[in-house]
């Protein structure tokens, strides 16, 4: 007689007990980033320079061209500050194949979009130069994917209606559209803030400087905008002044409040918080 403690004999085998199951194999790293943010950041601009121009469905595929294509850039930075360990390697090469082929794609319905490949190559190499250095959250790289960002507005404004090139005069096609530039200005002077106050929230937790940064940029950016469309009266045919700067005033009264009432709000909290944000700011640029 067999004692309790004895497992059951199958076909020679023990049998397996519900430990002993197969694992779920963990995935890698680097297949999904960690920025809840950034996110916003990454569509806002696209899409409001899609339904300002009139959209068409060449913007669809420009938008998932711009997101796989970041979820590459974040992959192959996370390589590079990783010494180029080949554990991190496997999404740098699935999302950048995926990059090709849909940029591919979108190249071959909008040729014209192909220039503005110049004007990001010198960006994404110097992103991912800090990325190597390990330097990548730094304030300067930051800027960098603000300005990345903002510029969508103008690339999404390029879009042809039909295959070939749009906008006379110029070889970045909707580089002449003044109406997109001042959307993208205003996405880059927001983003810029917005990396300040996550920095304050975050990183530079308790930080008093950078505080004091934040806090003084965010009431600028109201104070410049009524100053620019009082000298530039053409600004205030562009954008929604008004509306847009009282956004940006209740914008600088959190970048004092939040960090002070709840300095100990999760990533995930701040990241909501930047995706509400975002969303008031293109609800009032679209509505305006």
């Amino acid at each position: 007689m067999r004692s309790p403690a004895t497992p059951h004999l199958t076909a020679g085998r023990p049998s397996a007990r519900p430990s002993d199951g197969p694992r779920r194999r963990r995935r890698g790293p680097g297949w999904v980033p960690q920025q809840h943010g950034a996110w916003a950041m990454l569509v806002a601009p696209p899409v409001v320079g899609a339904l300002v121009a009139g959209p068409r469905w060449q913007h669809a595929l420009l938008l998932l061209v711009w997101l796989v294509g970041f979820c590459a850039y974040n992959a192959a930075g996370l390589w590079l500050k990783a010494r180029r360990r080949p554990r991190w390697l496997p999404p740098v090469r699935a999302y950048g194949a995926a990059t090709v082929v849909l940029g591919g794609l979108l190249v071959a319905t909008a040729p014209s979009l192909l220039t503005w490949a110049l004007a990001y190559a010198p960006l994404l190499a110097a992103s991912l130069g800090y990325s190597a250095r390990r330097d990548e959250r730094s304030l300067a790289n930051d800027l960098l994917t603000v300005v990345a960002a903002g510029l969508m507005v103008v690339v999404a404004a390029g879009v042809p209606v039909a295959a070939g090139p749009t906008g006379a005069g110029t070889w970045f096609p909707g580089a002449d559209d003044a109406h997109a530039w001042a959307l993208a200005a205003t996405f880059v002077a927001y983003f810029a803030g917005t990396v300040l106050y996550v920095k304050t929230m975050i990183r530079e937790r308790g930080n008093r400087a950078m505080l004091r940064s934040s806090v003084l940029f965010h009431a600028a950016l109201p104070v410049l905008l009524l100053g620019t469309a009082a000298l530039v009266p053409a600004v205030g045919r562009l954008l929604p002044v008004p509306t847009l700067a009282v956004l940006l005033a209740l914008l600088a009264v959190r970048a004092v409040v939040v960090p002070l009432r709840w300095p100990t709000a999760t990533p995930k909290a701040v990241g909501i918080g930047e995706i509400v944000a975002t969303t008031a700011l293109v609800v009032v640029l679209l509505a305006g």
